[in-house]
């Protein structure tokens, strides 16, 4: 999915998903037999090695081209007071990542990742959801495909985002996606107190009343009560699926922007990572709805892709270990 000409092309994208490389895998899993350890000694790391070998295409994966993309954009429901911090705070910490100043910078820096950062028309904020729409069809359309355009040629892909006011479309976006109530998925975000939180369920219960018969594919979902950095990360999870990229989420609102997807095929999530499982109380709740099991759980919840960026650190690791030890045969030690 290079780019997304219409609302058909991208729903129809969704049932025609790549899968990993079967023989890869194989062969990376026989390597890991072999390897100087007990089977299964190391755990997960030896699970997301041959994850990354099934997606790369090869016995022994690499991080060549890591890539970390943060997409930027601005919420009308911010005017609702459902955030601790004024909307100009979006613009605002864009100018800091691209000063090299922000936690992102500095992660993404010790991780080996390039960074990116994509503002989405922070001038004009999207619509307030519990009036209209979020986002025009067009205008979601662009969001896609700007997230689908930032792939580049990663070899891995690391998603964030900043966006005052977008834990509450992340909420509304798990509960459309999953059901339950309000309360289950909106939490403090940045920081808002009781009546904040209040303010949050009330938004969202509003806007899931007035879009309720309309949230019918994901693309509705995605257009009437996300954002458009969140339907970016849509488009480039989707993108990178196409290419075989595998991707590592960040958290809670990251995490959101896959949620309507899964509506339409669960096996969108086949290429993702969870990086770390966020302070957000909603985060575990998706993560598990959409059968991801994170690998950090750091009480982290910055966003920006700062805890899959940490991650990285971990997959590097695996990665490591697969393609640097020796097997018992070249060792000469008993027992391969």
């Amino acid at each position: 999915m290079n780019r997304c000409p219409s609302v058909e092309a991208f729903n129809a994208s969704l049932t025609a998903l790549p899968e990993a490389d079967r023989e890869a895998r194989d062969a990376a899993a026989a390597r890991q037999g072999q390897l100087t350890k007990p089977p299964g000694s190391l755990g997960r790391l030896e699970e997301i090695a041959i994850f990354l070998a099934g997606w790369q295409g090869c016995e022994k994966p690499a991080i060549e081209r890591g890539r970390a993309v943060v997409f930027a954009g601005n919420h009308g429901v911010v005017a609702r007071g459902v955030s601790a911090f004024p909307a100009e705070v979006t613009a605002q910490m864009v100018a800091n990542f691209r000063n090299g100043g922000a936690a992102i910078n500095a992660l993404a820096g010790a991780a080996g990742l390039t960074l990116d950062v994509v503002p989405l028309s922070l001038d004009r904020p999207t619509a307030d959801f519990t009036q209209a729409p979020a986002m025009e069809a067009q205008e979601c359309l662009a969001a896609l495909n700007a997230g689908a355009a930032a792939i580049a040629d990663a070899d891995l892909l690391v998603l964030g985002e900043m966006g005052i006011g977008n834990t509450t479309s992340a909420a509304a976006l798990a509960l459309a996606s999953y059901g339950g109530t309000a309360a289950d998925w909106v939490g403090p975000g940045t920081g808002v107190d009781a009546e904040g939180i209040r303010r949050k369920i009330d938004t969202v219960e509003a806007g899931l009343a007035l879009h309720r018969d309309s949230l019918t594919t994901p693309f509705e979902i995605l257009r009437r009560l996300g954002g458009r950095e969140i339907a970016a990360i849509s488009g480039a999870v989707l993108a990178a699926r196409m290419a075989r990229v595998p991707v590592v989420l960040d958290g809670f609102i990251a995490t959101s922007a896959i949620a309507p997807l899964t509506v339409r095929n669960p096996a969108i999530t086949a290429h993702c990572i969870a990086g770390h499982c966020s302070a957000e109380p909603g985060h575990r709740r998706l993560l598990s709805a959409l059968g991801l099991t994170p690998l950090l759980s750091l009480d982290m919840r910055l966003g920006e892709g700062s805890g899959a960026a940490v991650a990285v650190q971990i997959i590097r690791a695996a990665l490591a270990a697969h393609g640097g030890m020796a097997t018992f045969a070249e060792a000469g030690v008993s027992g391969g």
